[in-house]
C-alpha cells in the first residue's frame, strides 16, 4: 500500500505535441510538412512500410514517461489530450489505458494545423487544483510556450511543477517556469546500454553460480572434504532434510507462475532500481522505496502471488540482477553491475 504522507502528482500529457515533437526530432521534415502524421491511415502504412518503419522508430514510451512522474508520489490524475481517431494516436490507446490513463478526445479544430490540447489542458489543470487541494505535484508532458502561464499558475497555488519535453521541441522558457524539467531522452529506462549491461551482469552470475556448483580442478584435499562434508550430511539425518527443503523452497515458488507474470516482476524491479538509482543518485536503495515505487508504477504487484512470503524473498530470488544488503533491520538494493563497468 502506498505510504500516505508521499505526494499527490496530476499528470497532464499533451500527446500530439509530444508524439508530433519526437517525430520531428528523429526525422527532420520540411515546412508545411507539420500535419502529414494526421493524415497517416492504416491502409497508408500498409502501403508504406518505410513510414510504418519511420513511425516505429519515433515511438514514444509513455510508460518511461508515467515511471518518472510515480517517482514523485501516487498518481491520482492523468490525462492524455489528443484526437483520438487519428492512427498514429490510436496506436498508443492499449499503452495508455494499460496505465489507467484518461483519454480526452480533442476534436478536429477548424484549423487543421492548430492543436487544441493548451486550452482545454490548462482549463482542466487549474479545475483539478481547486477541486482537489491535496495536489502536490504537477507533471506537464509537453514543449510549447503556451504552458509557461499554467506553469507560473501552478506555482503560485503552491504545487510544485515538473515540464517533460523532447530536447529541440522545447521551449526554454516553459523549462525555466517549471520548478523541474527532464528530457524525454534523459529519462530512466530509455538507454539501450543499461540493458546490455545487466544482461552481462546476468550472464557473470550464472557464470558464478556455475564456478560455485563445479570448481575447476578439485583436487586430493576437496576431494576429501567433500567426503567429510558428505558424511556429515548423512549423520545430521533430518537436519539435511530440512536444509534440502528450504532450499528447495526458495528456489522453487515461481514454478506455477506463468513465465510472462515473473519476467513481468523482475522488469518492474528493475525498472524502479533504474529510476530510483537516476533520480536520488544513488547506488544502494532501502527495499521499502524500492517496493513504493514498483506499486505506484504497478499497484497489482504482489510478492505473494509469485509464491514468496516477503519482499526480501522476491529480490533474493533475483539475484541475477540485483544485490541486496543487509544492514542490521535496514535492507539496501541496487542494480548488480558488470565486471567491465567496474574496472
Amino acid at each position: 500500500m502506498a505510504e500516505p504522507t508521499e505526494g499527490r502528482v496530476a499528470v497532464y500529457i499533451d500527446f500530439d505535441n509530444i508524439v508530433i515533437s519526437r517525430y520531428d526530432q528523429k526525422h527532420k521534415r520540411k515546412r508545411g510538412q507539420q500535419d502529414s502524421l494526421r493524415d497517416i491511415t492504416a491502409e497508408s502504412l500498409r502501403a508504406d512500410p518505410a513510414l510504418a518503419a519511420r513511425l516505429a522508430e519515433a515511438r514514444v514510451d509513455l510508460g518511461a514517461v508515467l515511471d518518472f512522474a510515480s517517482s514523485f508520489g501516487s498518481i491520482i490524475v492523468s490525462r492524455a489530450y489528443a484526437d483520438w481517431s487519428i492512427e498514429v494516436n490510436a496506436a498508443y490507446r492499449n499503452q495508455l489505458m494499460d496505465r489507467a490513463v484518461e483519454l480526452v478526445q480533442l476534436f478536429p479544430a477548424v484549423r487543421p494545423a492548430k492543436n487544441g490540447a493548451d486550452i482545454r489542458l490548462a482549463v482542466d489543470v487549474v479545475e483539478d487544483l481547486f477541486r482537489l487541494p491535496d495536489i502536490t505535484h504537477v507533471v506537464i508532458v509537453a514543449g510549447d510556450s503556451d504552458y509557461i502561464a499554467l506553469a507560473q499558475r501552478c506555482k503560485r497555488l503552491g504545487r510544485y511543477v515538473v515540464g517533460i519535453g523532447v530536447a529541440g521541441s522545447t521551449s526554454k522558457f516553459l523549462a525555466s517556469a517549471c520548478d523541474e524539467f527532464a528530457d524525454y531522452d534523459a529519462l530512466p529506462g530509455l538507454t539501450d546500454d543499461d540493458d546490455s549491461d545487466l544482461d552481462e551482469a546476468e550472464r557473470d552470475a550464472d557464470a558464478d553460480d556455475a564456478t560455485a556448483s563445479h570448481p575447476e580442478g578439485t583436487g586430493t584435499s576437496e576431494s576429501s572434504q567433500g567426503s567429510t562434508a558428505t558424511k556429515r550430511g548423512r549423520s545430521t539425518g533430518r537436519r539435511a532434510t530440512t536444509a534440502t527443503t528450504a532450499t528447495t523452497t526458495d528456489v522453487a515458488p515461481e514454478s506455477r507462475v506463468k513465465p510472462a507474470v515473473a519476467k513481468a516482476a523482475t522488469d518492474l524491479l528493475r525498472r524502479a532500481l533504474r529510476l530510483g538509482q537516476a533520480k536520488e543518485d544513488v547506488d544502494w536503495i532501502a527495499s521499502s522505496a524500492v517496493k513504493n515505487q514498483m506499486l505506484r508504477m504497478d499497484p497489482s504487484f504482489q510478492e505473494s502471488a509469485l509464491g514468496y512470503k516477503t519482499f526480501t524473498d522476491f529480490v533474493k530470488s533475483r539475484h541475477n540482477i540485483v544485490e541486496l544488503k543487509e544492514e542490521g533491520q535496514l535492507r539496501l538494493i541496487r542494480l548488480r553491475v558488470s565486471r567491465e563497468a567496474e574496472k
